[in-house]
């Protein structure tokens, strides 16, 4: 016998049959109840960040640790909109994914530094609907200042931990979204890049200072005349702010390769008592609060 379920004009059989696909959840009162289409993929708006900073300068395409299938359910979805190849749906956020989410972030009227090709919360939603759910997101915030300099609510809240894990306060030099200083080559252009003034600082606490900024999610270096036209100061930029230049995600690149973030791209040279395990903010309010 092959009965009709109530309600449906189907047999049981074939809903039975479409219970994968449909996602049969229960009887009740001797009736089939059915829920949506299967789970959607999850996609981490943090791991994709990371691979979207730290894989396009890299050699070959080798997908970012703990990245690609989240970076692989983006590309898929950009290949369907009709932005990315199908042979660059990899699970590696090279610079074709860059610039097909880019191309992404402007169809849904964005420009500037909010089409840099770096997922927005926003963005990823949009591009998400019907193909992916987004866990771990993040922003940058409104706009704010710190000390005077003009930097987004997360990099504020980010120095602040900086600041409270020392025992002198941290000054800026330069704050994000700037343009007036051609010697940062682009890096404050967008969000999360700040310049730290060392002057009255020794060198003991020039090096502490790096620390504490790489402590709760900076890439941060001690800058000296010996490298370029400037003077002693830190330079530090936020990892994963969704606002960060071109520039300054490539630094992100370096740092996590253990560079210098310069043009050089040399080793980096601070002292490995000064060093800390790579991390972002996000992370480190996790470890923190656990």
């Amino acid at each position: 016998m092959n009965e009709r379920a109530p309600g449906t004009g189907r047999s049981r059989r074939w809903l039975l049959s479409r219970g994968a696909a449909v996602g049969v959840v229960a009887t009740v009162g001797g009736m089939l109840v059915t829920g949506e289409a299967s789970a959607l993929p999850a996609v981490d708006m943090e791991m994709v960040l990371l691979a979207a900073q730290v894989d396009p300068p890299k050699d070959g395409t080798g997908p970012t640790d703990g990245a690609a299938t989240h970076v692989r359910e983006v590309e898929r979805a950009l290949n369907v909109k009709g932005l990315l190849a199908a042979s660059a749906v990899d699970g590696h956020y090279g610079t074709s994914t860059i610039s097909a989410y880019a191309a992404w972030q402007r169809s849904l009227g964005f420009s500037g530094i909010d089409a840099n090709g770096l997922p927005g919360a926003t963005s990823l939603a949009k591009l998400g609907d019907g193909r992916f759910t987004v866990t771990r997101t993040l922003a940058a915030g409104s706009s704010t200042t710190y000390g005077g300099k003009k930097v987004n609510a997360r990099t504020r809240d980010m120095l602040a931990a900086a600041d409270a894990r020392l025992t002198w306060n941290l000054v800026l030099d330069q704050g994000s979204y700037s343009t007036s200083d051609p010697t940062s080559a682009g890096t404050h252009d967008g969000g999360g890049a700040v310049d730290i003034a060392v002057t009255n600082l020794t060198t003991t606490q020039r090096w502490e200072t790096v620390r504490a900024l790489r402590t709760v999610g900076f890439a941060a270096w001690w800058r000296t005349p010996s490298q370029g036209s400037w003077p002693h100061h830190i330079h530090a930029v936020a990892v994963s702010d969704p606002d960060l230049s071109a520039p300054a995600a490539r630094q992100i690149h370096d740092y996590y390769f253990g560079r210098n973030g310069l043009a050089n791209h040399a080793a980096d040279d601070t002292p490995s008592a000064y060093r800390t395990a790579f991390t972002w903010w996000e992370k480190y309010r996790r470890a923190t609060s656990a």
